[in-house]
């Protein structure tokens, strides 16, 4: 908008009408206090004004407008009726003036001026609109930056506090970030682990899985540095997309070197399991079909006893494979059950000693200690605890036949100890025997089992706030013994 200022009313009004005329839209004053005023007020794109007017003349109405921060780029034509002469122009755009006009104005000249610098208005209204847009978008761009910063920052943090090898990389599948574990494998932040001989190289492997740009997994044998083993890894892979486009990925190394251990031994201990199970059903067969023939040749009565009493043993050993399977699959459902009551704990172990010593005529087995304590608890679980004991102090000493039971009772506890004389446990192997499925190398190739019984009777003995523990040496024997809290003493 142009401000015309004039005292004269006329002079307004043919300015209005000329600029009108050529669609410039157009605002007035008839003083130089009014001129003030709206400038303050309003935005104008051009002034003209008239420098003979009363109080206020129109050079100092021009020094005022500079002196306001919103007006003094307003620029100012200035139209004059007296002498042209130099020091009257020189006041004039020392005032703040950029042009000055004599009346009689031409209106033509004074036309092609006003265009002028309206357009000038506008050219610098639009590089202030793209100045302010552009300082609009460095700023966001800042911030963006400063958040995007903030957000990679987080994230890899969130990568260095994982326990598994975590590690990012480009579309194309080359490293880019890799946390702190990765070097635990790795030679350096931009190579690869190495991976198994008889695998395809991970590097290769990891490059092919990329291609679909779909998430993918797969495991893998990995080498740690330090020690040069290999352990398997499971690596998992997820693209990252931005505005439907592929930017990154991001993987994880986990290590599932326990879970492929178990794997096996589960394998091994269905293969075991299937051995223990058809060895006593095999022979609880062969001594049925003698009792078939011995009843029809009509033998007697003393060798069918004899084979009846070698079937019940071998169904007796047939029963307590299936109860250890039974419990085993109970322990790890959550489901063993416990019937507790309070029981004489002297009576249950010498219960337990005379169906091992029946059983078991040619050994020797002796109890040390007669001590009279009740003991909170299922008894018939806790006694299956010592003929496991017993069992295996049998099974475990086929030469010395001597076994020893000793009861200690000691900070409101009881202590069952069964000692053996037999083949003793390497002291490497000492803290996994009550391990599931765990059988030492050098027993199991002499001696049936499942590798379960101890770890069913440390889960027992653990169900009634006690626990299980061995002592043993090499070529002199075992000793297992398991601690109670004991309820009272008689």
């Amino acid at each position: 908008m142009v401000l015309i200022v004039d005292d004269k009313p006329e002079n307004i009004y043919s300015l209005e009408k000329l600029l009108k005329l050529h669609g410039f839209p157009v605002d007035s004053a008839a003083s130089g206090e009014e001129a003030l005023a709206k400038v303050l007020k309003n935005s104008y794109a051009l002034i003209i004004l008239d420098v003979q007017m009363p109080v206020m003349d129109g050079f100092e109405v021009a020094e005022a407008i500079s002196g306001y921060s919103k007006a003094r780029d307003i620029p100012i034509i200035f139209l004059s009726a007296i002498s042209t002469e130099k020091k009257y122009i020189t006041k004039g755009y020392s005032s703040g003036g950029v042009d000055y006009v004599t009346k009689p104005v031409d209106q033509e000249i004074l036309l092609l001026k006003v265009k002028t610098f309206y357009k000038l208005y506008e050219q610098k209204k639009d590089l202030h609109d793209m100045q302010t847009i552009l300082k609009a978008e460095i700023e966001y761009r800042k911030k963006a930056e400063a958040a995007l910063k903030n957000t990679v920052s987080e994230f890899r943090s969130t990568l260095e506090s994982l326990p598994q090898i975590a590690f990012t990389a480009t579309q194309k599948g080359n490293l880019e970030f890799v946390n702190r574990h990765w070097l635990e494998y790795a030679a350096s932040e931009k190579e690869f682990p190495v991976n198994h001989p008889s695998e395809k190289p991970l590097e290769a492997r990891w490059k092919a899985g990329i291609q679909n740009c779909k998430p993918f997994d797969f495991e893998t044998r990995i080498k740690q540095k330090d020690t040069g083993v290999f352990r398997f890894f499971l690596l998992k892979a997820t693209p990252v997309y931005e505005a439907n486009e592929l930017t990154k990925w991001v993987a994880t190394l986990t290590d599932i070197e326990e879970r492929k251990q178990d794997e096996r031994k589960k394998d091994e201990f269905i293969s075991i399991a299937s051995h223990e199970l058809k060895t006593p059903l095999t022979s609880i067969k062969a001594y049925i079909q003698l009792l078939e023939r011995i009843i029809h040749e009509n033998s007697g009565k003393d060798v069918m006893q004899k084979y009846i009493e070698r079937a019940q043993k071998q169904i007796e050993k047939l029963n307590m494979l299936v109860t250890d399977l039974l419990d085993i699959s109970k322990i790890e459902s959550g489901k063993l059950e416990y019937h507790k009551t309070t029981f004489n704990f002297n009576e249950m172990v010498n219960h337990a000693i005379d169906i091992i010593q029946q059983t078991n005529k040619d050994y020797h087995i002796t109890k040390l200690n007669e001590v009279n304590v009740e003991v909170y608890g299922d008894e018939s679980r806790i006694e299956q605890v010592v003929l496991n004991y017993l069992t295996n102090a049998v099974k475990y000493s086929p030469v010395n036949k001597n076994i020893t039971v000793e009861l200690r009772q000691e900070s409101g506890n009881i202590q069952c100890r069964v000692s053996d004389s037999g083949i003793g446990i390497p002291s490497d192997k000492l803290k996994k025997v009550f391990e599931k499925y765990y059988r030492a190398e050098e027993a199991s190739n002499r001696f049936q089992g499942l590798g379960i019984g101890l770890y069913i009777c440390s889960e027992i003995i653990e169900g009634h706030k006690g626990f299980c523990a061995v002592e043993s040496e090499e070529g002199k024997g075992s000793t297992f013994y398991f601690t109670l809290p004991v309820k009272n003493e008689l």
